[in-house]
């Protein structure tokens, strides 16, 4: 079972909606405390199935959500960017998470360039933030590299409302105007 939604493809990556086979990589993703640590924290399979089932959830409902990246090559889940709005979000975000072992061979800004360019060109999206913790320095570098820049403190809605995040953004012409 796959949530409705578009499968995008870069050279090296898959960016398709959740699937139900998409439970380990999700559980492991959160079971590490080096990449939980600026996304929720280590969390129990438990509850990952429930978020995994409202990232589902919200393709169903929005037509969006986190897309599911799987390594062309070998098939292997890598982790989830693309466009993410829950209720109360301080705006239209596309974030990233992935697997530790995949970090350092550009498939964060691989996924997240597609996504954003999704994003912008479907969503109709105006502007795209990322919401990034102030010693978070990996995401930050990811941001600048997509050409993104600090616009200041942020505030997440409940229960993340004692998290300290940075809106890191930029506008649909930026974007475009970068990419030329």
């Amino acid at each position: 079972m796959i949530a409705p939604g578009p499968t995008l493809e870069t050279s090296r990556l898959l960016l398709r909606p959740t699937s139900l086979e998409d439970l380990d990589g999700f559980a492991a993703l959160m079971a590490d405390p080096i990449t939980a640590r600026f996304i929720g924290g280590v969390t129990p399979r438990a509850l990952v199935w429930r978020g995994m089932c409202a990232m589902a959830g919200s393709w169903a409902l929005r037509g969006f959500a986190m897309f599911s990246v799987v390594e062309k090559t070998t098939g292997r889940w890598v982790g989830r960017i693309g466009p993410w709005v829950p209720e109360g979000w301080p705006g239209t975000e596309v974030g990233w998470g992935l697997l530790h072992e995949f970090w350092g061979r550009g498939y964060a800004i691989e996924a997240a360039t597609t996504a954003i360019d999704w994003a912008f060109d479907h969503l109709g999206w105006t502007e795209v933030i990322h919401c990034i913790a102030p010693d978070n320095t990996p995401s930050q570098q990811v941001a600048r590299r997509l050409g993104s820049r600090l616009r200041g403190p942020g505030k997440l809605p409940p229960p993340h409302e004692n998290a300290t995040i940075e809106i890191w953004g930029q506008s649909r012409e930026e974007w475009r105007a970068r990419r030329k």
